[in-house]
């Protein structure tokens, strides 16, 4: 056991296919490495105390809130695993992810916590054992959590995923910079999702329609990812936004700061995760135009952004 140990994972956001994908159509997950979480595992010789400090709660692992019980069963695992009940330590996460965005806040969290438990007890990890612990946060957090968050917080490529079946990797090639601008306003998922089974109840034959075409704009997004072509990527994120307008799923704040976007010279934006609230995405050809983009999106009420190049030596 070591006197530190470190773990680190980031953020991600779903480039297309939400909503679509709950009903068996594709969608893919892009990590944001650039919007990091890090938790550091301090021994503690003195006592047998744990306590964890983070932004959203800090006290004892006993005390956590509510919204952190998925946090403390998956560490009260970790701690069996060990066989480290009495070993004391403190917990720190510093994160640059907003919680309830869509941007895998819980499952980041999970993964950087096991992370830092094997570090400090240097023990090797592989991937299969790290989702599944990682799950065991998920289960509580999200109840029926589809395992995309992990795979996507945990990895360096993007992933292609159809629900019921394993994520895969997927090449990207593409030399451009998003912008991710947070509206201020929690997603409401279960609203949204709501609005499409009610769409789906009154107008079958359209909204079916609908999803269909979200799924073929995911597989050609899958394709123009990896042949490095930003421009047709904007158009084809700017046809899924309309799919998702008119499936009830955006709301005032996003259309305004999507709108912002195509006007300042986005090649294409949309709303990302559940929708109504939470956040939305442009895609700018240069970094340059992608650190103009992200101002003027903070001057039309964006409360937060984050530039994530999509290529490497892109910064």
């Amino acid at each position: 056991m070591k006197q530190q140990g470190i773990g680190q994972s980031h953020a991600k956001i779903i480039l297309i296919g939400e909503h679509s994908v709950v009903y068996g159509q594709p969608a893919i997950a892009l990590p944001l490495p650039n919007v990091k979480l890090k938790a550091t595992l301090t021994a503690d010789t003195t006592s047998a105390s744990h306590v964890v400090k983070c932004s959203w709660a800090q006290g004892n692992l006993t005390s956590l809130p509510e919204s952190m019980a998925g946090i403390q069963k998956l560490i009260n695992t970790l701690m069996e695993r060990f066989n480290g009940q009495d070993d004391g330590w403190t917990l720190e996460i510093d994160s640059m992810l907003p919680s309830e965005r869509g941007m895998g806040s819980s499952a980041a969290t999970a993964i950087a916590v096991v992370r830092a438990f094997f570090d400090l007890y240097e023990t090797p990890l592989d991937r299969a054992t790290l989702l599944k612990l990682a799950d065991v946060e998920e289960q509580i957090t999200h109840r029926s959590p589809s395992g995309l968050d992990a795979a996507t917080t945990s990895s360096d490529q993007p992933i292609y995923f159809i629900k019921g079946q394993p994520g895969q990797p997927i090449e990207l090639n593409l030399h451009a910079t998003m912008v991710i601008a947070d509206t201020g306003v929690k997603g409401a998922t279960k609203e949204a999702i709501m609005a499409v089974r009610e769409l789906l109840a009154t107008d079958p034959q359209t909204t079916q329609q609908r999803l269909a075409h979200l799924g073929k704009l995911t597989e050609r997004a899958r394709t123009i990812l990896s042949r490095d072509d930003p421009d047709e990527l904007g158009r084809v994120l700017n046809l899924a936004q309309d799919e998702l307008t008119e499936l009830n799923v955006s709301d005032a704040a996003l259309d305004r700061l999507i709108q912002v976007a195509r006007q300042n010279g986005a090649l294409g934006a949309k709303l990302t995760g559940g929708g109504r609230g939470g956040c939305m995405f442009a895609l700018a050809k240069t970094a340059l135009g992608a650190r103009k983009l992200a101002e003027i999106l903070k001057q039309h009420g964006a409360v937060e952004t984050w530039i994530q190049p999509l290529a490497k030596g892109d910064e």
